[in-house]
């Protein structure tokens, strides 16, 4: 899972959405030092990334991809599926992407002091690229993966992902909608918890 779908499976907290967004920054017990809510969002987001990468969907989506992109076909499945969340997010949430996506933003501004300073550095970017709303496009799709291609010194070749997303498109989307159906549940489960052992 990227970043929206991390987003959409804190549920209404918007500390837990905080946490659960910053979480690849806070490494091992780091975590401790913030605030109850937003531990409980690194603690949601790392069981989030647990259950995705061991579930046979998800698995199956990666193997498709595994010939050509090896161990970064995962990574590549977590952009596609942040793709589906965002292409068809009428399914899921009432409030249109548009205003979901500004909402964010601004909730991270509001709470900029307790980002890591990595998010802080590529937070502008995030806004005014306005990355979260651009994955509902394939062209934005294409985006994020040249930056991912970039990240790795265009070792990846992640920026050639886009064509195998068009090319097998309607078996992406339809495992993503399986394995979505079950992330929610397993995420409203989990996030209550983690609140009752809290």
């Amino acid at each position: 899972m990227n970043f929206l779908a991390h987003i959409y499976l804190s549920g209404n907290d918007d500390l837990v959405k905080i946490g659960n967004f910053m979480a690849d920054s806070i490494k091992g017990k780091k975590y401790r030092k913030y605030e109850n809510r937003i531990q409980t969002g690194i603690i949601l987001h790392r069981a989030i990334d647990f259950y995705t990468d061991t579930h046979p969907i998800f698995k199956e989506s990666s193997h498709r991809l595994s010939d050509r992109y090896r161990h970064y076909s995962g990574i590549i499945v977590d952009i596609f599926y942040d793709h589906f969340l965002a292409s068809n997010w009428t399914d899921y949430c009432d409030q249109p992407l548009e205003e979901y996506t500004i909402r964010f933003y601004e909730l991270l501004k509001l709470n900029y002091e307790v980002l890591p300073s990595n998010v802080k550095n590529f937070l502008p970017y995030m806004i005014e690229q306005n990355w979260l709303l651009s994955y509902a496009s394939t062209d934005g799709i294409q985006s994020v993966l040249n930056g991912m291609n970039r990240r790795t010194k265009l070792k990846s070749g992640m920026d050639r992902a886009t064509e195998d997303l068009k090319l097998h498109y309607s078996e992406f989307e339809h495992e993503f909608r399986q394995f979505f159906e079950d992330v929610q549940r397993f995420a409203e489960q989990k996030l209550e918890q983690i609140i009752t052992e809290k």
